[in-house]
């Protein structure tokens, strides 16, 4: 589906009834990644996953792409959606930068949150440094290039090897974010706040999830979100690295799932 808010045009998917659960992919990466929790959850919540600008389907428009603009955006799209009750808002990777951004700007809107393989701190000055060497890279040789070189990274090593099906999956959603949406991403995380401080104020139910392997982000950031929040349970996923819900959908699920009744 497609609807044209914020002056861009939003690819999204919606499913099932219930209690709205907000999806928000990681980089560079699409809705298609929520495919598992689409067909998964959509019996036991709303299940919206929009396509961030430059991702996907949506629009790629020029740059950067700031994580409040990113919140914004999927605000925007819940208002589309006639959405007025609280949603559980779900983030992997930069959508947990994200879902930080959103609770900071639309806290009431949060019934709950999830990050996912994401982090709280800032990038240090050597990341900041890579995300420019990574911006000019896709703009001399295309998403490719990105998704050559972040693939073996994405997965736990046994995935890599072992699951090709699944390698596709992630090689075709990264090759095809148009280079507009890999730059715009890049230098949006580049420049991101600081969320160490969102820690202690975040008062919403909270779930952690972390694959034991992710190799991107390592699992002590995953616990360090989990501790900083009164009440956070941490859950940590084997067999799973960065994409823990492609390698792991049944286990993701249920972790979701769980918590979704207990809100």
């Amino acid at each position: 589906m497609q609807t044209r808010l914020n002056n861009m045009n939003m690819a999204y998917s919606d499913e099932g009834q219930g209690r709205p659960l907000l999806l928000v992919h990681g980089f560079p990466l699409s809705r298609q990644l929520w495919a598992p929790q689409l067909r998964g959850l959509a019996g036991s919540a709303r299940v919206i996953a929009p396509d961030l600008r430059g991702h996907g389907e949506s629009e790629a428009l020029s740059g950067p792409y700031s994580m409040d603009l990113l919140a914004d955006d999927c605000a925007a799209l819940l208002d589309h959606l006639g959405v007025t009750a609280p949603a559980l808002v779900c983030g992997l990777s930069m959508g947990g930068y994200v879902a930080f951004a959103f609770y900071r700007k639309y806290g009431a809107r949060a019934a709950g949150l999830i990050f996912a393989a994401t982090k709280a701190g800032a990038d240090s000055p050597e990341g900041k440094a890579g995300r420019e060497k990574n911006a000019a890279l896709a703009q001399e040789k295309g998403a490719a290039a990105i998704a050559q070189a972040m693939l073996p990274k994405m997965l736990a090593p046994q995935s890599y090897a072992a699951r090709p099906e699944v390698v596709a999956q992630a090689r075709a959603m990264m090759e095809g974010t148009s280079v507009a949406g890999v730059v715009g991403a890049l230098l949006g995380m580049r420049d991101r706040p600081d969320s160490t401080p969102t820690l202690a104020h975040i008062n919403k139910p909270t779930l952690v999830l972390h694959g034991a392997d992710d190799q991107l982000i390592p699992s002590k950031e995953g616990e360090a979100i989990a501790a900083g929040i009164k009440g956070a349970t941490l859950k940590l996923i084997p067999g799973a690295g960065h994409l823990l819900n492609l390698e792991q959908p049944q286990a993701f699920n249920a972790a979701v799932n769980g918590f979704l009744q207990s809100l």
